[in-house]
């Protein structure tokens, strides 16, 4: 393997897993894994301005995945850094263990390497097998604590992932079976490049069929409704950081490989249309998940339930499909990854100063930690789709192009974003204001994670810079 950029976003946290996997001091691995994650970022961002290496049969790069490839090893290195001071006050309380912290660190390189394998992949076994690697590193971490509710959110999470997993390879087979006739036996019926190039003459009925199982296999590990069982307990029980990653990351990557796949559907003009079906998800699990916010008692399944419903926002806009759609679609996605990652940074100081994760034992936070405080309120009121934030702009374009195109189903979309803005404020009047609840610890995280994404999400929500527009407007394009 080379040492290009697409190479180096993947043989970084290859080795640094296996450096973590062999270090015993606890400060020297946290650290380790920020450099390493600082690195990775740094080699994805140089994409924008090396020349990209021609797509090969297993690894390429276009302007579709470098969106995602820049915002996961962002949201990764910051998430890092935050873990960084989190997960050593867990050690310091007793939560975990030294062997448990090894374990965890090596386990994040691990996940980073599986994210990323799947968004560089011009291969859709490999594409495959990323995911499940993927997958399987945050299983093991979600069970990190080792209480009998977070082995139990993590067996649950590996059950369902893995039968959504088995949908999406058997979906996979039946794509290299209706290629296999045009493209060969072997590798070549299994490159997706080619496979999009060649897809005007692959068996529509065969396609239509692989489709179905792929949107619900991968459509489990988006965390769509119904296939979302596993989402809420693994965000309760796992480590705040982890949580972060999944709402602001293995959700996209997930998501990235449905796309690839509506991408291949879109280009054979006799195969059903991907679109509908994935409208129909988007705006259940959109009125769902905002349904579902009122009854929340634990603060990180409360934002749970919001991934689930912003998945389904983006879900939406790109089933609608049309350069503005999509472009508010990956718009979404960015300020969604940002601001729930920083929401999640905000959560894991709450729990830890607070010693709960119930919502009736927060109180007063803008009083008692202001910067935690308000930086919660911003954060809420962003995600609640407030302007000037990004997220704002974006659901502004959603909901004015599905006005355009289906009054119908602008309604039900605008019902869930009213239905989940009214929840989200229920809860923040009592968690942010009013008077102080408990004895509270100090502050032991960081938050310039926290802040950072802040300040990000309010600057693109003024102003999207040219580039950033034009970058957009050409991946909107490419998915048609």
């Amino acid at each position: 393997m080379s040492f290009d950029p697409p190479s180096l976003v993947l043989i970084v946290p290859a080795v640094a897993a296996a450096m973590l996997a062999l270090m015993p001091s606890y400060r020297a691995s946290a650290w380790i894994n920020v450099a390493a994650s600082l690195l990775t970022f740094l080699a994805a961002a140089s994409l924008f301005v090396v020349e990209r290496p021609e797509a090969g049969d297993y690894l390429h790069v276009d302007d579709l995945n470098i969106v995602f490839i820049v915002l996961n090893t962002f949201v990764g290195l910051t998430a890092a850094v935050f873990s960084a001071s989190y997960i050593g006050h867990e050690l310091q309380t007793g939560r975990v263990t030294p062997a448990n912290l090894r374990f965890y660190h090596a386990m994040y390189q691990v996940m980073m390497f599986g994210m990323n394998l799947a968004l560089v992949s011009n291969n859709i076994g490999l594409m495959w097998v990323a995911v499940e690697l993927a997958t399987l590193s945050t299983v093991l971490m979600v069970g990190l604590y080792r209480t009998h509710e977070a082995l139990e959110a993590a067996w649950k999470y590996f059950i369902l992932g893995s039968v959504g997993i088995a949908l999406a390879l058997f979906g996979t087979i039946l794509i290299y079976m209706a290629a296999q006739p045009i493209l060969g036996e072997g590798l070549p019926s299994m490159v997706s490049s080619k496979l999009i190039a060649s897809a005007a003459e692959l068996d529509p009925k065969m396609l239509n069929v692989a489709f179905v199982f792929l949107i619900v296999g991968y459509g489990t590990k988006v965390g769509l409704a119904p296939f979302h069982a596993w989402l809420p307990d693994a965000h309760a029980e796992g480590p705040t950081p982890i949580s972060a990653v999944l709402s602001g990351l293995l959700l996209n990557v997930a998501l990235y490989v449905v796309l690839r796949f509506k991408m291949l559907m879109a280009a054979n003009e006799t195969a059903l249309a991907p679109g509908p079906l994935m409208v129909a998800l988007g705006l259940l699990s959109l009125v769902f998940a905002a349904a579902m916010l009122y009854r929340r008692r634990d603060i990180k399944r409360l934002f749970a339930y919001s991934s689930i419903e912003h998945m389904g926002i983006i879900v939406f806009a790109f089933g609608m499909g049309g350069a503005l759609a999509n472009f508010a679609g990956l718009l979404h996605m960015v300020m969604h990854s940002l601001t729930k990652s920083a929401i999640f940074f905000a959560v894991g100081s709450i729990a830890q100063i607070k010693g709960t994760q119930r919502l009736a034992d927060i109180r007063g936070l803008t009083q008692s930690h202001p910067l935690l405080g308000w930086g919660l309120v911003i954060a809420v009121l962003s995600i609640a789709g407030m302007p000037p934030s990004g997220v704002f702009m974006s659901e502004f374009l959603v909901v004015t192009t599905s006005f355009s195109r289906a009054p119908i189903l602008a309604l039900v979309l605008v019902f869930g974003l009213v239905l989940a803005f009214a929840a989200l404020l229920l809860h923040l009047t009592g968690v942010a204001f009013g008077e102080p609840s408990g004895e509270d610890e100090p502050l032991h995280s960081t938050l310039v994670p926290l802040w950072l994404h802040l300040a990000l999400i309010m600057l693109i929500g003024l102003h999207m810079p040219g580039p950033m527009v034009e970058w957009f407007r050409s991946v909107a394009a490419l998915l048609g």
